[in-house]
């Protein structure tokens, strides 16, 4: 069954950032595309590998960087160990606080690993706000930045799609108009009178 999301504007988001300071993301406001990924807990073997798999493709994946994508990472965790896990981790782009559990419930974020955690879940936002896909795969950390890899690169060429003239309108544009016949006929026959 497809995310309840898929489709829709992605929700805005108000929480605090590791540094305290309170982080709003408006998607669809910078026209950029967006990964959002909720992880189950910060400091863990798989959620620091998907973390800095995120800050590593920010620096090196030229998809990453020509996008200009906004990577932002959600956890209940406390201010405190979101704070500590970014600076441990040398991550580079917001990694948000949801004690309260608001952007998982605003997301529908449910359980993972037999409901034992919360859900590893990252959604691909396109530069109009729009949540174009989800991939929800609590045990294959690996997987959540190669999914945003192959979508940007999809949202890139649709841009460039977008972006260039189609065939049949440069082909027109560049042919003379023809005369319209009715005005050639109506000349004809008042030349004839």
């Amino acid at each position: 069954m497809p995310h309840p999301l898929i489709g829709k504007e992605a929700p805005a988001l108000s929480l605090p950032e590791a540094n305290g300071e309170t982080f709003t993301l408006e998607p669809g406001k910078n026209g950029v595309p967006i990964a959002l990924f909720f992880y189950p807990k910060a400091g863990t073997y798989g959620c620091t590998k998907e973390a800095c798999q995120f800050r590593d493709a920010l620096a090196e994946k030229d998809v990453f960087k020509s996008s200009k994508v906004q990577v932002v990472g959600v956890s209940a965790d406390p201010v405190e160990k979101q704070k500590e896990f970014k600076e441990k981790q040398s991550l580079t782009y917001p990694v948000l606080s949801d004690t309260k559990g608001e952007a998982r419930k605003a997301y529908h974020i449910g359980k993972g690993l037999f409901g034992l955690t919360d859900a590893r879940t990252t959604f691909i936002i396109d530069s109009k706000g729009v949540v174009r896909d989800v991939l929800d795969a609590t045990l294959n950390f690996g997987a959540h930045s190669k999914f945003v890899t192959k979508w940007l690169e999809k949202l890139e060429a649709e841009e460039k799609k977008a972006a260039e003239p189609t065939t049949a309108a440069t082909a027109e544009a560049a042919a003379p108009a023809p005369a319209p016949e009715a005005a050639k006929d109506d000349t004809a026959k008042v030349a004839g009178q």
